[in-house]
């Protein structure tokens, strides 16, 4: 496996430079391709590698899945958390933020008892903790 392409700008002109430069035999073999998920091109990438290399298997890059699922875990502990002080119960997800974020090995001793309290709830932000994986 090696890296055939980075483009410069995402585009779907850009990316069909890309099989421009390989040219069709080589397309034909391609395998394995790994795009972001930024959604405004995701379409457009997918449209082109249908059409060039129909065989290959496209895989979403971690790093962007993994700040996608944060980001969404954060917005729905925050709008928990929000819920809860309206309905006059105690603000327990206040200040919980990083021990749902990070991964369970970068957790201070602080943090990861904190976590495990937290998880003894039925909260929608630990559900969506879970869900993360």
């Amino acid at each position: 496996m090696r890296l055939l392409w980075v483009g410069k700008d995402r585009t779907k002109l850009s990316f069909e430079k890309l099989f421009t430069l390989i040219g069709q035999q080589v397309a034909s073999k391609v395998e394995f391709v790994c795009s972001d998920v930024c959604l405004s091109i995701r379409r457009p990438y997918l449209e082109v590698i249908a059409k060039h290399c129909p065989q290959a298997l496209n895989i979403l890059d971690r790093f962007h899945m993994v700040a996608k699922l944060n980001k969404a875990l954060d917005e729905v502990r925050a709008g928990e958390d929000r819920r809860m002080v309206r309905e006059g119960y105690e603000p327990m997800l206040k200040n919980k933020r990083w021990c749902l974020l990070k991964r369970p090995e970068n957790l201070t001793d602080k943090q990861r008892l904190s976590l495990r309290e937290l998880l003894a709830y039925n909260l929608k932000s630990v559900r969506a903790y879970l869900l993360k994986g």
